[in-house]
């Protein structure tokens, strides 16, 4: 067995990274593609490689004498001198004596995967095979459609690319398996005519497209199941190559420093950041679906129609409430109307405390109350003040402080002429019974001292829309806060959802039940298990401290093991590093595969220290 890998093209979407290179060279984490690629040919026990070279072809001849390369395997060259004007279809016409050879294992040299695919790929029954991955979104380039036999019935190219056959594509991982007989009998005769007739400005897999329609192709779909694989075309599939083949402890922090955009890594799961699962319904996402080329391509509606919508959402007064790019833009705002000493109870939301660069910060350690935060310790910094944040239920704690209680703390910190900031975004997943809002006209005429931030994105399940609400009586406020806003601070998708909650509202009441009930019977599981100490919570989220176990390692565990991120908080402020975690509260089925990596990591690793 022989491989032959195409590395003749430029790249040129990679701008900078392959200015002088070829992508080959690309390093990902510090090992080039064409290392990674020698590593998987050699424990396939392939010992000779053609590289079909073209652009910087010198440079990629240096680098792997430089590099010892051809120490490790047997490397020969084929030129393609006019990788310029032509495709990879040519490039792999100029190496077709080498097809008499042996059998082959094909490759581009843009892809970055397991290192034991190919081992894996060459031991199966196959004789010819296309390494195939079931389509997600961020794949591009030809798809096939398979029959239950797993043989390749049709190539399809990107311009009749089907969204409506969406769940029946498989990706081309570029990487093929053929026979001898197969490239000398079959597909050679097919590539030389295909290049008389159309030219050498496109691609290899044309020809399989020409076959597989006018007999039966005879390939095979190897069908990948979760082995990773990335296709590196530009500087976005770099950074994500590189996430994915992290070592575990890096790729952690890789993930953090994203803060979000999980949706291109279909196969990972957030138990980090905080959403319903149980809304917008499917119903709702339909009616938005529907008007969707209408939203993406008309401008949204300015802040005063925006605030329209918003009081309806919430049924207060227009002139009392504001909408932001999510909470994240109005807390950051806050500046602008917030003097003096500002307290915020630690650990907490970050935005928190770096809203506030020019005011002197308190900072009230609850670890010193087990983390719990109540009226009597919220009173008692009234005189050492100007401004109190509170976030009911606290983030990431889980504590709750009753009605009663909370507007008995606004009222003294409202009599002072204090200010009081109540963050309520997690607040509609409390237990009905305590459940409540402040955004309520005749609370906020009365205390005009109080700001109310809730955060749409967490508890209505629409984070990717940005949406947060700022309310407050006090007109001085709004308006300075306005002022510091983009005319379009949200965008149409944003707008749209607003406008069409009302007829959902029991809905959304229905799926916050639902988190509420889910909440309960985890809480009752987690705490069956013996390293952990759990917190009550009346949010979408429980905080965990662990027993005689480090919380970096138990992250570290469900992100290898298990696909799982969760929030380690231990490196927060105000954990005086013990060994905490926060985790999202999802659907019942969703939250057991938490509970069993729990009991996994209990018996393979508490049990046995």
């Amino acid at each position: 067995m022989q491989a032959i890998m195409l590395a003749a093209g430029k790249g040129s979407r990679l701008g900078k990274l392959t200015k002088n290179n070829t992508k080959c060279m690309l390093e990902i984490n510090g090992i080039s593609l064409l290392e990674r690629t020698i590593i998987a040919l050699k424990k396939a026990k392939i010992n000779k490689l053609i590289l079909v070279v073209g652009y910087k072809a010198d440079n990629l001849k240096k680098y792997i004498k430089d590099k010892k390369l051809d120490k490790k395997i047997d490397i020969e060259y084929v030129e393609n001198k006019d990788y310029d004007t032509t495709n990879n279809i040519y490039s792999l016409y100029l190496a077709k004596d080498y097809f008499y050879k042996d059998d082959t294992i094909l490759l581009e040299s843009d892809i970055i995967y397991d290192e034991n695919l190919i081992k894996e790929l060459i031991k199966s029954d196959y004789e010819n095979a296309v390494v195939v991955s079931k389509y997600q979104q961020w794949m591009d380039g030809t798809v096939v459609t398979i029959d239950e036999d797993d043989n390749i019935t049709e190539f399809i190219e990107k311009a009749n690319f089907d969204y409506g056959k969406i769940d029946n594509y498989y990706k081309t991982v570029n990487i093929y398996k053929f026979s001898k007989e197969y490239l000398v009998n079959y597909y050679l005769p097919f590539l030389r005519a295909y290049i008389e007739a159309y030219g050498k400005n496109d691609y290899y897999e044309l020809v399989l497209k020409v076959i597989s329609s006018i007999s039966k192709s005879g390939l095979k779909a190897y069908k990948l199941n979760d082995e990773l694989w990335y296709e590196i075309d530009d500087c976005q599939d770099y950074d994500i190559a590189t996430v994915l083949f992290s070592k575990e402890e890096e790729k952690i922090k890789l993930y953090q420093k994203r803060f979000g955009g999980y949706w291109r890594f279909e196969s990972l799961k957030d138990y980090c950041y905080l959403v319903n699962p149980y809304f917008p319904n499917n119903l709702m996402l339909e009616k938005i679906k529907y008007y969707f080329s209408n939203l993406i391509t008309q401008y949204p509606s300015t802040m005063s129609i925006e605030s329209n919508c918003i009081s309806r959402f919430f049924n207060v007064s227009e002139n009392k409430i504001l909408v932001g790019n999510g909470a994240a833009e109005l807390i950051n705002n806050l500046k602008y109307v917030i003097k003096g000493k500002v307290a915020v109870f630690i650990p907490t939301f970050n935005e928190y405390v770096r809203c506030f660069p020019d005011n002197e910060m308190i900072k009230i350690d609850t670890s010193k109350f087990n983390y719990k935060i109540d009226k009597e310790l919220a009173l008692s910094y009234l005189n050492l003040t100007d401004c109190l944040v509170i976030i009911n239920p606290d983030n990431p704690s889980g504590n709750f402080i009753k009605f009663k209680d909370l507007i008995e703390i606004i009222e003294k910190y409202n009599n002072k002429d204090k200010k009081i900031i109540i963050d309520e975004s997690f607040i509609d997943f409390s237990d009905e019974s305590l459940r409540y809002t402040l955004i309520d006209d005749e609370i906020l005429d009365k205390y005009k001292n109080l700001i109310v931030i809730k955060s749409i994105s967490k508890s209505y399940g629409v984070p990717g829309l940005r949406l947060g609400v700022l309310a407050s009586s006090d007109k001085l406020i709004l308006q300075t806060i306005k002022n510091n806003m983009p005319v379009w601070n949200i965008n149409s998708f944003a707008e749209y959802f607003l406008q069409i909650f009302v007829p959902f509202k029991k809905d959304y009441v229905s799926s916050c039940d639902k988190i509420s009930e889910s909440r309960e019977l985890f809480i009752k599981e987690l705490k069956k298990i013996s390293f952990l100490k759990v917190y009550g919570s009346q949010a979408n989220y429980v905080m965990i401290k662990l027993k005689n176990a480090s919380s970096s390692d138990l992250t570290k565990f469900f992100l290898e093991k298990y696909n799982i991120l969760i929030k380690d908080l231990s490196n927060k402020d105000g954990f005086r590093n013990d060994n905490f975690i926060r985790i999202a509260v999802k659907k019942p089925e969703e939250n057991m595969i938490i509970i069993e990596a729990l009991k996994h990591y209990e018996r393979m690793v508490i049990k046995h220290e």
